[in-house]
């Protein structure tokens, strides 16, 4: 259905009037305003409020005309938004569209891969109710271009998704102020608020950021507003979806959020494939033999804290994190005896023998991270480098039994480190996020604990023992009554303190490890819970390419956004961070019947593979074949330095060589169980 309301003046409204309630009708609240700059100076705003006919009252003479046109559907309203000048002019268009059905208490707020309920789980300075109830945002920030809110009363609530194909991204020599946009410029803003005690969704075009813009780690900034030029008879049309979801919780919103967002948008796998997975991991294997380091007592890959202009070592061995020496070291050992090669499988086995000799401290504990160049040694533990270093000695010990090489000294040490981490489990089934090396508790909180089910399910498979499986059990519950449950996925990294992508990919992956080692309605019950778990961690993953200005690297040379995951509220880049969640996400399409986890495993499968592989003639931005790019700056961030469209000058590729492998690495977990 189409209304159209002229007025006298300069402005062209075509608008259907009619209230969008839980019976889906579009708000007559719905409220309109331009921002208009003449350079050097200060710009004017001119609020455009529709009355109950539809018309509007100002006298302005402005030299724009602006067409506003509604199609209704059965449980959605497409917003297009025409504007055309008249003479040349430099604007920013915004419209909010007030929700009288949705209070903002206790309405939860989701903008995929930035924004979880109300951002309380982040500290101050990050972006959260707490520094404000309103906020604008660029939408390269969102992993997808929408903005929604959810009542968890009433049971249902809206999203607003951007339409348009968004190719273009223009340079500005501001991050904050009034900017004017250097040229073509298809980026928008997104956004919510509160008036009263209703919520609104917003949209504004070209981008503006208020009431802070997130310039870098817990750095919050002025506002920006950007400014796009018309000439005299260009016109710009903005397109918008409206759309009324019904769901039973937040858990279930987010899942029919990422479904709709799948299906509008359409991702694809990236085209133009050049290199086989084998081909892809022997590129890899020059990360491993230049960054191969041997500090007598200790060897390994040093993998931490390089520049990237540089990648040599900086006497880093790190086990698990950011790190990975013990994965890489089993990844290494792997390849190397499938194709023979020595110099490898050589640095491989010392990996493994200097840790079996000199990796585990007095007190049974992996050293998790030392710096031999300055000789410290951290004091402080992790549940969750812990479990990374002994997920990999698992992996370690069963090829080689396999091969019919035994480590029983080993197995002593590793059986050990179990029992001492199991007395750290709290009566509700979690464990501490960090400790001392008599396990003291430094840092209670559980949101680490997914991370231990995995050596936990390896290793009762293999030591056939079921107290693992039971210290399992008791995290899963805790998992599902203090995570998966009330939809509160945060600080699984060691870094930050907020909503991440890590807290929800260790969810599902926990839930598909004690799925491998269960049976009947238990296996079926953990299946459930991995699939809630995965659309959290499937919101951070991009279902669409952000653009570039020219003169930015990853523009230059052509990085398509769409598969890849945004890290954290906290930290806001894009990363390679997926080990073996695709082949969870391949689990899941079968076991659940939605086709769709399978598809987008493999846009993030094409995606990530090869993109940013640096190889011979093609650096992709770092100094050396086979280090993989980590800080991969994507919207308006510096994580330290350089901003968007290049990476930060300080990487860490121990953990991105490991990731990008797993993800090669088809059937891996699912192999260990057979």
């Amino acid at each position: 259905m189409k209304n159209f309301i002229l007025t006298s003046c300069l402005f062209l409204f075509v608008i259907q009037v009619q209230a969008f309630t839980p019976d889906n009708k579009f708000s007559e609240k719905t409220e309109y305003n331009l921002t208009l700059k003449k350079p050097g100076n200060p710009s004017q705003t001119f609020r455009i409020q529709l009355d109950g006919s539809g018309k509007f009252q100002s006298n302005a003479n402005i030299p724009l005309e602006i067409e506003v046109q509604l199609e209704e559907g059965s449980q959605f309203t497409d917003v297009v938004v025409k504007i055309s000048a008249k003479k040349q002019v430099f604007f920013n268009f915004s419209s909010k569209i007030h929700l009288s059905d949705i209070s903002y208490e206790p309405s939860q707020i989701l903008m995929p891969g930035y924004w979880y309920r109300k951002n309380l789980r982040s500290p101050e300075n990050a972006p959260s109710v707490r520094e404000s109830t309103d906020w604008l945002v660029r939408e390269d920030r969102l992993s997808s271009p929408l903005v929604s809110v959810f009542d968890p009363k009433k049971k249902f609530g809206y999203s607003l998704l951007r339409l348009d194909e968004i190719n273009n991204s223009a340079l500005t020599t501001h991050e904050n102020g009034e900017v004017i946009l250097s040229g073509t410029n298809d980026l928008g803003a997104l956004g919510f608020g509160k008036e009263g005690n209703e919520t609104y969704l917003e949209y504004a075009f070209p981008y503006a950021e208020r009431p802070y813009t997130y310039i870098r780690k817990l750095t919050l900034a002025e506002p920006v507003i950007a400014f796009a030029k018309l000439e005299a008879g260009e016109s710009r049309i903005l397109r918008y979806r409206f759309q009324k979801h019904t769901q039973n919780d937040f858990s279930d919103f987010v899942a029919d959020i990422w479904h709709h967002s799948y299906q509008m948008l359409k991702p694809t796998e990236v085209e133009d494939q050049k290199f086989t997975d084998h081909e892809i991991k022997t590129v890899l294997t020059s990360y491993f033999k230049s960054s191969f380091v041997d500090f007598g007592e200790l060897k390994g890959f040093s993998g931490v804290h390089l520049e990237t202009a540089l990648c040599e070592s900086t006497g880093i061995l790190e086990v698990g994190f950011i790190g990975r020496v013990l994965l890489n070291a089993f990844n290494a050992l792997e390849f190397a005896e499938a194709n023979n090669d020595l110099e490898l499988m050589g640095m491989a086995r010392s990996v493994f023998q200097s840790y079996k000799s000199n990796g585990f401290n007095e007190n049974g504990l992996i050293r998790e991270v030392i710096d031999f160049n300055k000789k410290t040694e951290t004091d402080v533990y992790s549940i969750r480098r812990q479990s990374e270093g002994l997920y990999a000695l698992l992996l370690f010990i069963k090829y080689e039994k396999e091969k019919g090489r035994k480590h029983p000294d080993l197995e002593v040490k590793i059986k050990n480190l179990f029992n001492r981490l199991i007395t750290l489990q709290y009566p509700d089934g979690s464990f501490p996020r960090k400790f001392d090396k008599n396990l003291k508790v430094i840092d209670e909180t559980g949101g680490s604990s997914p991370s231990f089910v995995l050596p936990l399910a390896m290793a009762q498979h293999y030591f056939k023992d079921k107290k693992y499986l039971e210290i399992a059990r008791k995290v899963a519950r805790y998992q599902e009554e203090a995570i998966i449950g009330p939809s509160d996925y945060f600080s699984s990294t060691l870094d930050a303190d907020c909503e991440d992508k890590e807290a929800s990919l260790y969810a599902a992956t926990a839930m598909y490890y004690l799925a491998q080692i269960t049976k009947g309605k238990e296996r079926e019950h953990y299946k459930n819970l991995a699939k809630k778990a995965a659309y959290f961690t499937l919101s951070w993953y991009y279902t669409w390419d952000v653009p570039f200005a020219q003169g930015q690297m990853l523009g230059d040379i052509g990085l398509k956004s769409r598969g890849w995951g945004n890290v954290s509220v906290e930290n806001n880049h894009i990363d390679v961070f997926i080990f073996e969640f695709d082949e969870v996400l391949d689990w899941l399409a079968v076991e659940t019947n939605e086709p769709e986890f399978a598809a987008f495993a493999g846009v993030i499968r094409s995606s990530m593979r090869e993109q940013l592989l640096p190889h011979e003639g093609n650096l992709m931005g770092v100094a050396k074949v086979g280090y993989y790019p980590e800080v991969v700056q994507h919207t308006a961030w510096d994580y330290g330095k350089n901003g968007k469209g290049f990476y930060n000058d300080l990487f860490a590729p121990g953990w991105t060589v490991a990731s990008i492998w797993e993800l090669l690495t088809i059937g891996r977990t699912s192999g260990y169980f057979k």
